[in-house]
């Protein structure tokens, strides 16, 4: 068993890691994004989170490559792809060397916010979607999270301006 991530009960694993990447639709639908138009990528996916389980939700519909630059991680989101029939992509980089550009760039738990930003602007055409749990830095349009099991959580939305 691959060890990729520190949470280790499983309901805090479906909480913590798959409902909270789910989160991000629920943004996506606030801001008027259609999955279905619009290419994403995932920087930093790790485990997959959020980018294979937004692949697993929207199936196909859902045009999302994901990056990671840990091989061990990579290996893994090609064998959930494999296994579970993903259409999603995987680029075993880091993001600061790929040239490629996407509409939206996602990211959740990859670093301080005034570092990944430029960084997600330049992979993206329309802007990122960064999951920033509790935190909210000022400035910046969010969506707020209000569920059951995930309260006061952010997702900062930056939209790419020319």
């Amino acid at each position: 068993m691959h060890n990729l991530t520190a949470i280790e009960d499983t309901k805090e694993i479906a909480i913590r890691h798959f409902l909270d990447s789910l989160t991000l639709s629920l943004c996506f639908k606030e801001k008027n994004v259609d999955v279905k138009k619009n290419t994403f990528c995932d920087v930093g996916s790790g485990a997959g989170f959020p980018g294979a389980v937004l692949s697993i939700y929207y199936g196909p519909l859902l045009n999302i490559t994901l990056i990671e630059s840990v091989s061990k991680k990579c290996a893994f989101l090609e064998f959930i792809k494999a296994e579970l029939d993903l259409s999603h992509e995987v680029i075993c980089k880091r993001a600061e060397h790929i040239t490629l550009e996407f509409d939206y760039a996602v990211c959740r738990a990859l670093g301080k916010l005034k570092d990944i930003e430029p960084i997600l602007l330049k992979l993206s055409k329309k802007g990122a979607f960064v999951m920033k749990g509790k935190e909210l830095p000022e400035g910046y349009q969010f969506c707020k999270i209000e569920l059951r099991d995930i309260k006061d959580s952010y997702i900062i939305f930056i939209p790419k301006t020319k």
